[in-house]
């Protein structure tokens, strides 16, 4: 996720897509903190986990991190890591990460930067992920005024 002038997630080679998510070129946009929670959701079940590092950076990095994040364009399946780790090699602070096609690799390096901190999500969802984004939709369904 980035936080600049709009909050977004960079979704390289994505695959959650929501009607209440507009989506454009791997740029997933309107990162409310219920559709944060949602995103992170619907990737965390029984068979995956979910590992989310975040870092604090300066307003010009967020706004830096975000315009490369639009002007990166969509990405190809199994390309996520390569063009995140890419991404971040251009932003101040981040030049040591190396570019790498693994995400655990990715992970360890982002890790290692002073001020990260790391969480995981578990979760016993079913294994397709598709069940989570109707569950999602059933929920929002059922709060909507009639």
């Amino acid at each position: 996720m980035i936080n600049g002038s709009q909050r977004v997630i960079f979704d390289p080679a994505g695959s959650v897509q929501h009607s209440q998510i507009a989506e454009r070129a791997d740029v997933l946009y309107g990162i409310t903190p219920r559709i944060e929670k949602f995103y992170a959701s619907a990737h965390s079940r029984k068979t995956h986990y979910v590992v989310i590092q975040r870092i604090e950076v300066s307003p010009e990095v967020a706004e830096k991190a975000l315009q490369l994040a639009i002007n990166n364009g969509a990405v190809a399946q199994a390309f996520c890591a390569n063009s995140t780790s890419q991404l971040l090699q251009k932003l101040p602070g981040f030049g040591g990460i190396k570019t790498t096609f693994y995400p655990v690799k990715l992970s360890k390096q982002f890790g290692a930067l002073p001020g990260v901190v790391t969480r995981e999500l578990h979760e016993t969802d079913d294994e397709d992920k598709s069940k989570a984004i109707a569950e999602f939709d059933a929920e929002l369904r059922a709060q909507a005024p009639n």
